[in-house]
Order: C-alpha cells, then structure tokens, then sequence
C-alpha cells in the first residue's frame, strides 16, 4: 500500500529557498494541528504509560470507527512528508521538534491498535481460515511509500485508501475479514515508512509465535531433542509417530501455509520473509529432527510400517514445503526434508532385507496338522499385502532393483511371446522375490510330511492362500493379472498331482464290465475298502479355501461317481450283499471332506454340519437323553444296544448302555451295522421295517414319562434314529468317536 500523500496543489510549483521554508513551516504547522487533534480525541493522556494497554479510550479500526482510523493514517503520512520536507530546509523549527514528539505518540498509538486489530480479528486470522484463502500474492497490494518517491504520486489520498482495500479484498477470494487485513497493512506502512519498523514486526512475531506454539501444543507435538527421541523406548516413539504424522499434515498445509500467506499479505516482500522465517523456521525444523530420529532407530521388520508412514508424509508434503519454504533463508527446511526422506528410504531397504533374512531363517520342524495354511505363509503374506498399501512411497524407495534371480518369464502368462511384456518395475520385483523365498520355504516345509498326497495338498492350500492375497489386494497392480494366472496355474497343478496320489487306487478300483456276481462281488469289495480307507484320511484334512475346497471335492465325485452310477445300476443294494453305497451316498461323503478334524461333523445324509461351536451342546444333549433312557428303563423292560463292524471281519460289538448285567449283554448281531433294541423278553428287531416299528413303539413309552420341553428334543432324536439302519449306523457312530475324542 502506497502511504497518503499531500495533495497535488502543494506540490504544483517549484518555491524559492525563502517560499520554501515558509512553505514547509506552513505545511508541518497544519499538519501538527491535525496529528494533535486526533491524538486528543482519541488516545489518552496517559498513553506514555507502556505497562498498560487501556491507553485506547475507543479504537480507530472497530467497525462503526474505521473510517477515522484511515482517515488518522493519512494525516500521519502527511504529517510524515512534512517532517521530510522541513528536516531539508529548516532543521531547527519548533514545530519539527513538535511533530516528531506527536510522531511518536502516535507510532507508539499504531503499536496498540496493530495489536488490537490481530486479536480482536484473532478467529479470521488463525491458520486454518488463512490457508484457506484463494491465494498468496503480495503483488496485488499497493507498494509502501519510501522517503524518495513520496512525491511522485498525484492520485488522491482516498482513493489510494477505496483501491488498497478493493484489491485486497479481492486478492484474499472472499475468506476471512478483508477489512482486518487493509487496517493491518496500512497501519503496518505507515509504521514502516515512518521509522517504526521494529516495533511494528516485534508485536507481529510475538502475536504469532504465540498462535503457532498453542496450534502445535493442541495437535500433541512435544518438542524432544534428538538426544532425549534417540532414548525412547520403540513402543513409544511408535505411539508418538502416529501423532507426530496428523501434525505434519496440518504444521504444513495449515499453520506454516498460513503464516507465509498471512505474512504476504500484510508486509513487503522483505519484511514479510523475515517476519516468516523467524516464526516458522525452527519449528519446522524441529517436525524434520524427528523423522531423522525415526530414520536412527534400530533396523527390525516390524519398525517398517511406522516408518513408512513417517516418509509418506514427508514424500507428499514436499511439493507444499518447497512452495511455502520458498526464500533462500528457509532452504535448510527443504534440505532437512530431503535429507529425512534419503535416510527413511535406507532404513525401509535395510528393514526389507531383515523382512527376507526372517523368511529364510525361519527353523519349524513340524508339519502343519490335516495340511493346512501354514502360520508363516499367513505372516509373510499380510506382512507384503500391507506394504502394497505404501505402494506410491516405495515406487521411490525401490528406485534400483537388486540383483534377483527372478526367472525370465516370471512375469508373462505362458500364451506371451513377447519377452519384453515381462518387465515390470524394481517394487514388483522386490514384492515378486519375497513371495518366491516364501514359496521355496513352503516347498521345504512339505517335505516334512510322510504322505505325498498330503504334501501336495498343503502346497495346493498355501500356494492358494498366496494368489487369493494377491488377486484380493494391492498386489494384484503391482504383480499384475499374469503374475495371479500362472500362480492359479501352478495350484491346479498341485491339486492334480494330490487327487492322483489321494484317489487314484479308488479310482481303479472302481468295478468294471462284470459278467457275474462272484467277480461284482470281489471288484466292489476293492473299491468299498478303497473308498473307505482314502475317506477316513481325508475326511481330518482341511482346505481352508471354500472354494478351492468345493473344486476338489467336485473333481473327486467326477472321477468316481458316473463310473459307479453305471455298476449301481447293474447291482443294486439287494441284489449283491455288499453293495454299501448309492451314488447319492457317495456324493455325500464326499462333501464332508476336507473340512478338517474339529471342525464340522456330519449329521445327516444331506450334507448338513454341526459346527464346532455346537459340540458342547450336542455333548450335553447326548447326557441328558441317555439319563433319561437310563431313568425309564430301571422301571421298564427296555433296553438299548449299538452294533459295529470291526476293520478286519464282521463282528457285533454289542454293549448294553442302560443296563449293565443285561442277559443279552453278549448278544451278537450278524447283520453288519444293525442297532438293535433288545427288550428283556428277548425280543430283537432285525429289519428296516420291525426296527422302525419297534422304534415307534420305544418313543411312545417314553412321552409318557418326559413333560413338554424334553419331549420335543427326544422326538427329534428317536424320528432321527428311524433312518435305515445302515446309515444311520454311520451317522451315529461318528457323531459317537468325534465327542469321544473331546
């Protein structure tokens, strides 16, 4: 803002030495009686008195005052032009002597009312509302007026004042308190050109400094030296690295961002950088002495995550530091901040070299139960899924790639020809590397177990876990649809190899073109055992993956079923004795596999779990329906017996639950799988028919005995003890051995 000037007509004629002194006494003693009377009106006599700050009896630049304020700022600079002049020609005048005492009353007047002005404004003046402003421009303001060039301006006083105030107002785009802004900068002009510079940047500073130390204190930063961060315990420095990352953001983009604009806009270019360099510069030097802290810490996997975080911060705020830290007198803000992102990046590498070291050292020597994903697998894989997350921040740190021995096509499909397709960035490889030092681990691992077909299958599950990580995060950009296709290539590849080891003898036990019933007889007993055999084992392995396990198992019923749908036909269950399964049984036991030992149990023929969860309630439902059977039948005839075959010949194991002592506690059953209900008169059901009908019977003798609420939950279990005889025996059995083994 340029100050206000006398008027053209004083100035419109060169006077001679004599018309000059008269003049210039003519112009200061006018002055002097203006700068007086405004002094009088507005500022008190004690004004001298500096501890207190009452001196204003009203203030010239409240709303319903302001025009008096400008208007007193330019009698100032008149009175200021008059000094100037009579300094020249009349250095001893009297009323020099009295315009410079009235000059400095009313500098020391400025002084309060700049200070009012900040903090009655103090809520449109806080960062947050000034970084918020359309822009940051110091050329749209009127240049101050120096001692040289007071005279060179013709344009009137007011409407130096109408235009100063529109072209800020329209520089700051419509935020905060225009006004404010125009009082702060003329009366920051007018003490500058005056003589009052100092004064008027030391109550700016201190003003300022204030808002930024209580800004930062509120968001948490607690200024540390390096010495006393480098002692902090790492759980601690982690908790403070969290904070120290929400005070970055807002330090730059708001507190520091609004300083440099509010500083702009206020002050001269030169005034402006120093008044922001002392207010900013030390406290943004001191967010950068942490990060280095940061970058000093003890190199360990676990640190990485922190870390990064640490220089994500810094690597997206650069753009603002360099454009707010702009001078030549904050260029240590920027080198700091440059420095702090090349020892981040050395300490993310080193930490992603211990990630690997961990990977390879990694000793277990026991195989993961029923083949599945192994804890290391789980680890490695969230571990590089989380830091895909930093993907733009290691684009930068990986800017070289290491020399690794990846393989030339790792990158294409196998239907690509071209080789260069294959090339992918230094961070792919890196991330591509990790996965291959956890496959190679993995492979090791699956030699622990004894049963090939297992050690397929684990391979299958974990390599499995690795592709659904990938093709389900950041990964997948980085690695690309390639890398996740030839992965799913190789799971398939691993499953093949499983089924064949896992079922290939069911499968060629499965009967063939028979011509009588002696050769039916021999094929389907193979392949009943063979069944038997590959679903005990099976049935405890797990495949975590519900799809993947839905794959196999639909795989496994292709290979088996259609070839014994055409031999059921042919031998029915009746027409050969050891026809013991229907096509629908076999799809059946199929679906119950590979849900793993614990964690479901097949409870009918439609392919319903009980889940784990459930156990303990099936265990006490299981006590309370044998104590009842045991409570009615101390005062009936009846008594409850289980038949099971054995693995190597038919044997009726016949244990009477109820009654202990029974007559026919040795009674044998010849009929592979029957229960029977044996009641003391001798009486055994045998069939399907008299079974359920004696089962019909059994339920109705105890109704009688239970009240409602227990009668629903034995009707349940004795319709569900009416099935056929051999399923059911199945069923039971296993729902018998799982609880046992609790």
């Amino acid at each position: 803002m340029v100050l206000l000037k006398p008027s053209a007509l004083l100035k419109s004629s060169k006077p001679r030495p004599q018309q000059q002194q008269g003049f210039s006494e003519s112009l200061i003693g006018d002055s002097v009686d203006v700068v007086d009377a405004f002094i009088t009106e507005w500022v008190s006599p004690h004004h001298n008195d500096s501890s207190t700050c009452s001196c204003i009896i009203s203030s010239l630049f409240s709303p319903q005052n302001r025009l008096q304020g400008r208007r007193f700022l330019e009698v100032l600079g008149r009175l200021q032009y008059a000094i100037q002049s009579t300094v020249v020609v009349n250095p001893d005048s009297a009323k020099l002597a009295q315009g410079q005492d009235l000059m400095r009353k009313a500098m020391k007047h400025l002084e309060k009312e700049f200070y009012r002005v900040m903090k009655s404004n103090n809520r449109f003046l806080d960062p947050e509302s000034v970084s918020g402003w359309s822009s940051r421009s110091s050329e749209a303001s009127t240049p101050s007026r120096s001692s040289g060039n007071a005279s060179d301006s013709s344009s009137d006083d007011n409407e130096l004042d109408s235009e100063s105030s529109s072209e800020l107002g329209n520089d700051i785009g419509g935020f905060g308190n225009s006004d404010a802004i125009v009082d702060l900068k003329m009366i920051a002009n007018c003490m500058i050109s005056s003589g009052y510079e100092k004064d008027c940047v030391k109550i700016y500073k201190k003003f300022r400094k204030k808002i930024i130390d209580d800004a930062l204190s509120n968001l948490g930063f607690e200024k540390l030296t390096s010495t006393q961060m480098q002692k902090l315990e790492w759980e601690i420095l982690e908790k403070k690295i969290k904070i120290w990352v929400r005070v970055a953001r807002v330090a730059i983009t708001t507190l520091f961002n609004g300083e440099r604009i509010l500083s702009d806009h206020i002050f001269t270019s030169s005034v402006a950088e120093s008044c922001f360099v002392e207010i900013t510069l030390q406290r943004a030097l001191n967010l950068f002495i942490f990060s280095l802290t940061v970058a000093k810490s003890k190199k360990s996997a676990e640190k990485i995550f922190p870390t990064l975080d640490v220089y994500q911060t810094i690597l997206h705020l650069v753009p603002k530091i360099d454009q707010i830290f702009s001078y030549d007198s904050t260029a240590s803000v920027r080198s700091q901040a440059v420095e702090s992102l090349d020892k981040l990046s050395e300490s993310v590498n080193a930490m992603m070299t211990e990630f690997q070291t961990s990977i390879t050292k990694e000793s277990s020597k026991s195989a993961i139960p029923c083949g599945g994903v192994h804890q290391l697998t789980r680890y490695v894989m969230n571990f590089i899924v989380f830091l895909a997350d930093y993907s733009d921040s290691l684009a930068t740190i990986l800017k070289e790639s290491l020399s690794l021995p990846l393989p030339e096509d790792y990158f294409r499909s196998s239907g690509e020809e071209n080789p260069g397709s294959g090339d992918r960035s230094p961070m792919a490889a890196r991330f591509a590397w990790l996965i291959l030092v956890l496959l190679c681990k993995i492979d090791a691992k699956s030699r622990l177990y004894n049963d090939s077909a297992l050690s397929y299958l684990f391979l299958a599950n974990n390599l499995d876990y690795v592709v659904t990580k990938v093709r389900t995060s950041n990964l997948r950009v980085v690695l690309g649809d390639d890398w996740v296709t030839n992965h799913e290539v190789k799971v398939m590849q691993y499953l093949e190899k499983y089924e064949k080891k896992a079922w290939g003898d069911v499968v060629t036990s499965l009967p063939k073109d028979l011509t009588t019933e002696a050769e039916a007889e021999k094929s389907l007993r193979r392949f009943n055992e063979a069944f038997e055999e590959a679903y005990k084992k099976h049935k405890i392995w797990v495949v975590p993956d519900p799809k993947l396990r839905g794959e196999i198992q639909a795989s496994v019923a292709t290979k088996l079923i259609p070839g014994y749908t055409g031999f059921y036909k042919k031998y029915p269950v009746g027409s050969c004795k050891i026809v013991r399964f229907t096509p629908e049984d076999l799809n059946n036991y199929i679906s119950d596999l590979y849900i793993g030992l614990g964690r479901t149990v097949p409870v009918s023929k439609t392919n319903k779990y009980m889940t784990a969860e459930s156990v303990p309630v099936l265990v006490g439902f299981l006590l309370i329906f044998f104590y009842v059977l045991f409570t009615l039948t101390s005062h009936s005839q009846v008594s409850l017996f289980f038949a099971k075959k054995s693995e190597d010949r038919h044997v009726a194991f016949v244990a009477n639950l109820l009654n202990q002592g029974s007559s026919f506690a040795s009674s044998f059953a010849e009929d592979e799988g029957m229960i029977l209900i044996v009641g003391r008169d001798g009486f055994v059901y045998r069939n399907t028919i008299e079974y359920a009908e004696g089962a019909k019977q059994f339920m109705n003798a105890i109704l009688k005995s239970l009240g409602y609420r227990l009668r629903f939950y034995i009707r349940a279990s004795i319709v569900a003890m009416s099935v056929i005889n051999q399923v059911l025996f199945v069923q039971l059995t296993q729902m018998i051995e799982y609880t046992s083994s609790l």
